[in-house]
């Protein structure tokens, strides 16, 4: 954490013996930069955020009202500390400073004393602010780490001598997230996938993945069919669940010699059957509540084939539902487009690609939503 004395005050006056009078009481304590006008102020800021900001309000141009306006409207300076220090000492004026988002504000001619004290008082708000912000930064990382650990990383001993080829990736919109993937081999001509999608977001939410991997694991090793698997599941997260959270959830048993696909799902988004000689279909849509939110449901699974050459491609709704600048969301109908020029490759390079085409349309905008993707493909 930076100490008070590397802190830099940015005092910003039109009149030049104020800004200097400040600069005179404070720079022995602080760091102190000067700007004599709104326009500067803010150009200042943008190539250089201070510590805090002490803003005249009675300026040309932009007033102080106005700075402090674009301050708090942009993210970057949204958390900036900023006291007014203005001839304006009604109450209407000091009204109108604090609802625009003022930290202080302190009335001309001012008590020096008052404003070192002042000053120091609020530059060590922003500093508690920010040792409490870094502390929680480093527990969400090791978070992060914790639950990125419990998803399989190598995916190869899963489909090794059954000729299924298979892929996934997960990025979460926050350092924490509720989306969730399950591979396993349950048995040496069986294999066992699940994608999911926990309501909410951030430390909830990936707790209550947590738990329900461990539970999707603990069944599908029972060599429970996908149906059976989603009632208790149901069962174990409704039986106690303080959060009131639930998850979609669909799940997958797959017999890699002939083929054979058992699907269930729990309200999530059914996979796509992506095959060299047509259109991605969604064969399997036998759907039930979403686990977690009451017990006591029942669930079917859907019964097909995986022929030589095709590929069950899972994934969360983060995937369509992902909005571009303009909020354009990418869209069931551009996925299945976009799986249609992959058909007949590998499950890496149709997960990548998806993923890709994502980032792409929203060109900057920022992720709203954790996105998954798992491709499993019978190789011919």
């Amino acid at each position: 954490m930076k100490p008070l004395s590397d802190r830099r005050v940015l005092v910003v006056d039109d009149l030049k013996a104020n800004v200097q009078l400040l600069a005179k009481v404070l720079e022995s304590e602080y760091e102190v930069s000067a700007a004599y006008d709104g326009e500067s102020a803010l150009r200042s800021i943008a190539e250089s955020p201070p510590d805090l900001v002490l803003l005249d309000i009675m300026m040309p141009g932009l007033d102080g009202y106005e700075v402090l306006r674009r301050l708090r409207a942009d993210p970057k300076t949204h958390e900036l500390p900023v006291m007014f220090l203005s001839a304006l000492e009604d109450v209407a004026n000091k009204a109108k400073g604090f609802e625009l988002g003022a930290n202080d504000y302190l009335s001309k001619p001012f008590e020096l004393l008052e404003v070192k004290a002042r000053v120091r008082s609020l530059l060590r708000a922003r500093a508690w602010t920010e040792a409490v912000r870094e502390a929680m930064e480093r527990e969400l990382a090791i978070a992060r780490s914790i639950q990125m650990g419990i998803l399989p990383r190598d995916l190869a001993p899963v489909t090794r001598e059954t000729g299924l080829d298979v892929a996934a990736r997960l990025e979460p919109a926050q350092q924490v997230g509720g989306d969730l993937y399950v591979t396993l081999r349950t048995a040496p001509d069986e294999v066992f996938v699940a994608v999911g999608d926990v309501s909410g977001k951030g430390i909830p939410a990936s707790l209550f993945m947590a738990v329900t991997v461990t539970i999707v694991r603990t069944l599908a090793r029972q060599g429970l069919a996908p149906h059976e698997v989603l009632a208790r599941v149901n069962e174990e997260l409704a039986e106690q669940n303080a959060g009131d959270l639930f998850v979609t959830l669909v799940c997958a048993r797959i017999t890699p010699s002939s083929g054979r696909v058992e699907v269930a799902s729990a309200g999530h988004p059914a996979p796509l059957l992506v095959g060299p000689d047509a259109a991605p279909s969604q064969p399997f849509t036998t759907s039930g509540l979403v686990a977690g939110f009451r017990g006591g449901e029942t669930y079917e699974s859907d019964v097909g084939t995986l022929a030589l050459g095709e590929m069950l491609f899972f994934y969360s709704d983060g995937i369509p539902e992902a909005g571009s600048a303009t909020g354009e969301a990418f869209g069931q109908e551009r996925l299945a487009d976009l799986l249609k020029t992959r058909a007949g490759q590998g499950a890496r390079v149709a997960v990548d690609a998806v993923i890709d085409a994502v980032h792409a349309h929203a060109a900057g905008a920022s992720q709203s939503d954790d996105i998954t993707v798992l491709a499993l493909r019978r190789q011919p």
